[in-house]
């Protein structure tokens, strides 16, 4: 969100973090007393990001913070990641908690004193380099969680994993990373949880609020890539060669019918959304092609690969109509599966929630069209993820900026929430907490 004034931004930046309803005396006690260092280290974290697989300081700070923290730290793991064993003084389950640690190619509107400033390359192309997805919040939320478990460890039983992942929104084009990467290198060959928990901040909640859903809560995504290819000519005749922009407009058009007129989403959501275009250099030039990029968004395996297939041969037909030719990589990058949250997990850990924030403060979210490869670990083990609103009290979370927005705003006081509904989820698993508590 962006705000003018800024004198209210340092009023903003000096606020505490705000308490909610008491959560149990560990809990709220833990978190009161890490609240400072959770919001110095998110602070910090988003005035320096780095995008995937660059997460060269970001890990560096979490791997120094661990160690002194005397837990068994490694480093390196798909390139940048960080994981870290706390074993507790009795015996108990094995769990893993899990943070992401990458920004965005996006330049920061916010106008905040702690607004990021960096840039780097991105497809060959200099760049603003923004947390505008919030993993800034995640990682200091699991730092703090991390602190908070280290100091009960005498008493604490089982042992925990935390996971500091690189490369969540994609590595960069031709390399490997994220969640599936760490698990091919072996994160939970020696440590293999029972259980695994991960959050995420969302504009479209308020904050105080954390969302929840059972079973397939966000979806699966895969990019595709099109190239229309004509034959370049002078704009003023374009009869003299084969335009691609019109086809390729016209490609765009007729693919919106894939969702509206091919899928049945009365009974699951799918978006298919073009995310770039490009193609030309001058306004007198008819190029020779144009590349068009997106995503795919599904639920479901059979409609996923229909769309693929709609996709391509609408690709194809319509190009062909113009006299052009498509050459269609769909996929071009075969993404994230369907994100589930174990149902029996998710009803045993409710309660928790419940208790961290308040009951009234807990909501079960519709199905999220966003994708998260966190996924990969839910298909490993039983996973819960679960949602922390970041938008401020007395604004509309439907209007306010989004994830991913030069303009996202996180009401840090989602901080706090997210740290015990986190911790609170934790122990009540290692102390074996029943469902309904």
């Amino acid at each position: 969100m962006r705000l003018s004034s800024l004198p209210l931004l340092l009023a903003l930046a000096a606020a505490p973090l705000s308490a909610a309803e008491p959560s149990g005396p560990d809990v709220a006690a833990a978190a009161q007393a890490l609240q400072p260092k959770v919001l110095a280290w998110r602070r910090d974290i988003h005035q320096h990001p780095e995008l995937g697989n660059r997460e060269v300081r970001t890990a560096a700070l979490v791997a120094a913070h661990l160690r002194k923290l005397g837990l068994e730290v490694r480093t390196g793991i798909a390139t940048t990641g960080v994981a870290a064993v706390l074993r507790g003084g009795k015996p108990g389950p094995r769990i893993a908690l899990r943070a992401d640690m990458d920004a965005l190619p996006v330049t920061e509107r916010t106008n905040l004193p702690f607004a990021s400033k960096a840039t780097a390359t991105f497809r060959g192309e200099t760049v603003g380099v923004m947390h505008a997805c919030g993993h800034d919040a995640h990682t200091a939320i699991l730092m703090g969680v991390a602190e908070a478990l280290a100091g009960m460890r005498a008493s604490l039983p089982g042992e925990v994993m935390f996971i500091f992942q690189p490369a969540e929104e994609g590595p960069p084009d031709g390399e490997e990373g994220g969640a599936p990467q760490m698990l091919a290198e072996g994160l939970f060959r020696d440590f293999k949880p029972e259980a695994i928990f991960g959050l995420h901040v969302f504009s479209t909640l308020h904050a105080g609020t954390v969302g929840y859903r059972s079973g397939p809560a966000m979806a699966a995504s895969d990019r595709f890539n099109i190239v229309v290819k004509g034959r370049q000519t002078h704009g003023s005749r374009p009869w003299g060669g084969i335009d691609p922009i019109v086809a390729a407009a016209d490609l765009i058009d007729t693919a919106q019918t894939i969702v509206s007129r091919r899928q049945n989403i009365s009974r699951l959501p799918v978006v298919v959304s073009f995310g770039a275009i490009k193609g030309g250099i001058r306004y007198n030039i008819i190029p020779d092609e144009v590349e068009l990029i997106g995503t795919i968004r599904t639920f479901d395996e059979g409609m996923r690969e229909a769309v693929f297939a709609d996709l391509r041969n609408v690709a194809e037909k319509i190009a062909a109509a113009h006299g052009a030719t498509a050459i269609a990589k769909v996929p071009d990058t075969r993404g994230n599966p369907v994100l589930v949250n174990d149902p029996a997990l998710t009803a045993r850990m409710l309660p928790s929630l419940q208790r961290a924030v308040g009951a009234d403060n807990v909501v079960q979210t519709d199905l999220n069209m966003g994708a998260e490869d966190f996924a990969y670990f839910a298909r490993e083990v039983p996973a819960l993820y679960f949602f922390v609103g970041a938008t401020p009290r007395g604004q509309d979370p439907l209007t306010a900026p989004s994830n991913h927005s030069p303009d996202f705003f996180l009401d840090e006081s989602a901080l706090d929430v997210g740290l015990r509904a986190l911790l609170q989820v934790t122990l009540d698993y290692l102390h074996g907490a029943p469902a309904g508590g």
